[in-house]
This record gives C-alpha cells, structure tokens and sequence, in this order.
C-alpha cells in the first residue's frame, strides 16, 4: 500500500540506497525476490530477458519493476556482469518477521566486471584482470590484479608500452583519473570498459598509505616496486577501489610485483590479431591457444595463456621450459602420475582465494581436501627427478600439513 506523500516507506529506503551507487544496477532484496526498479528495471529486463511489469509509486504515477528469485541469483548476476554492468546487490540485514517496521537493508556487494570472484560469471582458463591507469607527464604507470587468483603486478613506461600491456593482460575493467579521461582515449582509444575516480586517489601519497597497510610492511623495498612511483599509484589506486566496492576481505593479496619488461618480447594489439594467438580472424576458425593449450588445470591453462602474450627473450629461460617438456617424454611414469593427480586438483589457486574472502562453499571446502592430498605425490615425483627446474618445483611446494588434521577434526 502506497504511504501518504507518495513512495513507500521501502521505496524511501531503495531511493537512498540507489543514491549511493548511482552508476550500479541495485538488486534490491524484497522478500524472496530481487527486484529493480526505474531504469535498473528497464536495463535488466533487456539484459536478462524476463518481464518488465509497473507498479503503483503514489497516487499519480508508477514506477517499472523487474526481479527475479533470490536463488536464481548466481544465474542472473553472470549476465549483468558479462553485458559490462556494475551490480550493488541490497540484501535484508534482519529477519522480516523480528521487526514490525521496514526491514534494515544495505550493499553487502558490488559485483564489477573487474572485481568479481563468483565462479559463474568467471572464465576458468582466463584471468579477470582488473587494471588502472596513472598518467604523469611522458610516464604511465599501470596495474593489475586479479582478486579471484590474488595476483597483483605492476610497472610503467611510456603510452606504447603500457597499451602493449592492457593488450595483453585484456584487462575487463580499467580505472581512470576523471580529470584524465580525455588523456585515456587519446592515448588507448575508446575498446576499454572504464570507470572513472576522484583524483585523490591517484596521489603517491594516497597510494603508498594504502599499500602499506594492506602489505603491513614499512615499505615497499621488498617488493622491488618502491622506485615505480607512477606504477605504485596505480596500485594503490586498485585497493582504494577494492575499498569502495566493499571488498575488504582480501587477506590472499600479499605482494605486489613488478612486471619485468625486458624479460618478455613485448607484442602490441595488432602482433596479437595477425598471430591469431588468442582468437581465430576466420569464422570458425582455431587461434594459436586452441592448438596448444591441453593443460589440464584451470591455472595451467590460464598460464598458457601468459606465457602465449609474453614470450620469453631470455634462452636460458627458453632451454629451461624446453628440457622440462623433453623430459616427460623420457619419463612417462612421472608424466602420468602428474596427469592423474593434476586432473583432481580443480581450480585451486581460485578456490584458496574464495576462503580468503569468505566466500567459500562446502563443495569447494571438500574439493580444497581433495587438492592437498593431491599435492604430495606430485611433490615426490618432481623431487625425484633429475630434471633440475622439475626437482626446485617440486622443493617448493607446500603440502600445507597442517590443514589436513583440521579437516580430520
């Protein structure tokens, strides 16, 4: 029933949380359902395809509304995401039937194409690399993270080097200085998904203070990033961001690393395009990744993917890689057992990072038990070998002992 003066008392409440994420679709929790309401609801029911309908907004106006049950919610948030939107999901912070006035809601989420750890919306063999740009004078500083895989790197160069890099990293979400936006398109062009913020915090010393206390270290020294001024900005720039979008749980993202350019031939856009390396210029064609890539892991694939844009220059690096793979071929008994423990290991590195962010479910709990136990025969069998890069692999793995006896608890 629609309150006196107009809205309802729960249209009030959507109105001033809307306020607040002005540039997100607000699914907003009523009962079993989330709804949209406005625009949101017109711009979802297109995306989704489900029914626009009206309702009663006052006396002498209506307001359009389109929702879908909250269970459906990891089959409809994958579409809003992919379609390039920003998702605010509005969830009831109490339990309708312990109060007798509207119901307290608020974000506990905001879902961003660049930000996103569901495992719907997320490519298995592809990072979902979230980028920003800092501009200073004839330098660019960029960075990179994936909070699914806690990955976090940067560096900085001139225009050329840095659109090389968003070439390849193919970030889905870039941040930008708003005062910078004309500066971005002249430099990059208008492919990339944007999202512009206050020039704060593109500042050193914003961006340092951050870092800081997200690493709990004195400085960045450690890192081999501290004389990156304008790379440090644009990953200070990430966490302030990650901040705002009310992802605080993010404990998994430990370091930051300095991409090392001159370790890799750097390959522009149209290299990539021309090599046909990640996708086929022909209809139904096969790109370069399509041939090679028979990893069998979520990671493997998504590092074939690196190793693909970043070639190496290095021949000592190149005749490492190369006598590994020569090796397999000479010890087919370790190749299997590796196949065999590989093929059940899941997306673990996606999986460790859902636990850190409290996002983990019970199917994912068993298959991280399954993962460890894994972990040690391939252990043994990279120790066993006389394969030097294989046998420092298989030293540094961790078969993390102590996890199994809480899950034997």
């Amino acid at each position: 029933m629609a309150a006196k003066g107009g809205e309802t008392g729960m249209m009030r409440q959507h109105t001033e949380v809307k306020a607040k994420y002005p540039d997100a679709i607000l699914l907003f929790r009523v009962g079993d359902f989330y709804e949209t309401f406005g625009a949101d609801a017109i711009v979802t029911s297109e995306i989704l395809g489900i029914t626009l309908t009206k309702r009663a907004n006052g006396a002498a106006s209506h307001v359009e509304l389109a929702g879908f049950p909250h269970h459906a919610l990891d089959t409809y948030l994958p579409k809003l995401v992919r379609a390039g939107k920003r998702v605010a999901i509005c969830d009831q912070l109490e339990d309708p039937k312990l109060t007798n006035k509207i119901v307290k809601r608020g974000v506990t989420e905001l879902v961003t194409p660049g930000v996103n750890i569901n495992g719907n919306v997320l490519n298995h063999k592809e990072n979902n690399f979230l980028a920003a740009v800092h501009f200073n004078k004839n330098l660019c500083g960029v960075a990179f993270l994936d909070i699914s895989t806690g990955e976090f790197m940067t560096a900085e160069g001139d225009a050329n080097y840095v659109e090389a890099l968003l070439t390849n990293f193919a970030p889905k979400e870039v941040l930008i200085d708003r005062s910078k936006r004309k500066t971005f398109t002249t430099a990059f062009g208008s492919k990339w998904l944007t999202f512009e913020m206050e020039d704060w915090v593109f500042t050193e010393t914003n961006a340092n203070e951050r870092l800081l206390m997200q690493f709990e270290t004195a400085n960045l020294k450690g890192f081999g990033v501290h004389n990156l001024t304008n790379g440090v900005v644009a990953s200070g720039a990430i966490l302030c961001y990650l901040d705002s979008t009310k992802h605080t749980q993010i404990g998994h993202i430990k370091a930051l690393s300095r991409i090392e350019g001159d370790r890799f031939m750097h390959l522009d856009g149209f290299t990539i395009r021309s090599l046909e390396l990640l996708t086929s210029m022909s209809e139904g064609g096969k790109a370069v990744i399509d041939v090679l890539d028979r990893t069998i892991t979520p990671m493997g694939g998504r590092m074939m993917r690196r190793w693909l844009t970043f070639p190496l220059k290095d021949v000592k690096q190149i005749e490492n890689r190369l006598a590994a793979v020569d090796y397999f071929f000479q010890d087919l008994t370790l190749k299997g057992v590796l196949e065999k423990q590989l093929s059940v290991i899941g997306d673990l590195e996606r999986v460790i990072s859902r636990v850190a962010v409290g996002r983990v479910n019970p199917r994912e709990v068993a298959q991280l038990k399954t993962a460890l136990q894994a972990i040690e025969p391939i252990k043994q069998g990279c120790e066993a070998s006389s394969d030097a890069g294989l046998k420092r692999l298989g030293e540094q793995l961790n078969l993390c002992t102590g996890i199994p006896a809480i899950f034997a608890t």
